[in-house]
């Protein structure tokens, strides 16, 4: 295994605001192992459009995982997807754009906080979401994450305090995770008027990017989460399709038409 000296992530903060100067960041999530092709659907999605993509690390008790998202976990569990297959999988398949690990403190402090930020690096990926770890006591792996460059990327709601917010934007690595609605992930036929105003907050107190996740199902949700925030995320509605039996293929068609529709409504470069 390499060393932290060996090895190092590129900054994910900074090829997201140079990507967002040429268009709206659109960023797809796939649970690792949530098909037996799970490389070959990240593959996909990046051929569709993808900027980055969230790669989910299963774990048997999500925070704020919806039904769809928890139901793509047992699939990969039941599978026998591990947090080190996952990475040793993804190490093994370089992809073009940045891989964002997205998963629970629990996996991260029994795999060990300097093995796992090593781990990640060689398998491609700059930055971590771990959405049950308060910033207040991520002292021990942000300090791992940082000695290798991996960017830790924090959440704000709708009910993020001024003080708060403006302690996340500081303190977030990559973008500011601007969560839609309160509650579960999950697909949505409308993104919540909350998330047009907390992107509008977040922008007023940082320069780092603000991407929308929760709610994201289509191009028309897409569009009207992006008016105010710099791209969104899509994930409960992608592994929707691979749940009910889409090949790779038609499930890589929702990503592009979201490509498409942001782009439409939001021309390159504008």
């Amino acid at each position: 295994m390499m060393t932290v000296a060996d090895v190092r992530a590129p900054s994910l903060e900074a090829y997201l605001t140079e990507r967002r100067s040429q268009r709206r960041l659109l960023m797809p999530y796939v649970t690792a192992g949530v098909c037996p092709d799970w490389l070959e659907l990240v593959d996909a999605v990046i051929d569709a459009g993808a900027d980055a993509i969230e790669i989910g690390i299963p774990f048997s008790d999500p925070a704020i995982d919806g039904t769809t998202i928890q139901e793509a976990t047992v699939v990969a569990l039941d599978a026998g997807m591990t947090p080190g297959k996952a990475l040793a999988e993804l190490k093994e398949r370089p992809f073009g754009v940045p891989l964002i690990a997205m998963t629970h403190y629990n996996l991260v402090y029994r795999h060990g906080h300097e093995r796992f930020a090593t781990d990640m690096v060689e398998a491609g990926c700059w930055a971590s979401i771990l959405p049950d770890l308060p910033f207040e006591h991520a002292g021990e792996w942000t300090a791992a994450a940082d000695a290798v460059g991996v960017e830790n990327v924090l959440l704000a709601a709708p009910v993020t305090s001024d003080e708060r917010l403006a302690q996340v934007a500081e303190k977030t690595g990559g973008f500011v995770y601007v969560v839609s609605t309160m509650g579960t992930t999950g697909a949505r036929g409308a993104v919540d008027d909350a998330a047009g105003a907390l992107a509008t907050r977040v922008k007023s107190v940082t320069d780092k990017p603000a991407v929308i996740g929760f709610g994201i199902s289509n191009g028309e949700t897409a569009v009207a989460a992006a008016e105010h925030a710099d791209g969104v995320i899509t994930a409960s509605a992608l592994m929707r399709r691979i749940l009910d039996g889409a090949s790779i293929e038609e499930a890589a068609s929702l990503v592009a038409e979201i490509r498409t529709a942001l782009d439409e409504a939001y021309p390159p470069g504008s």
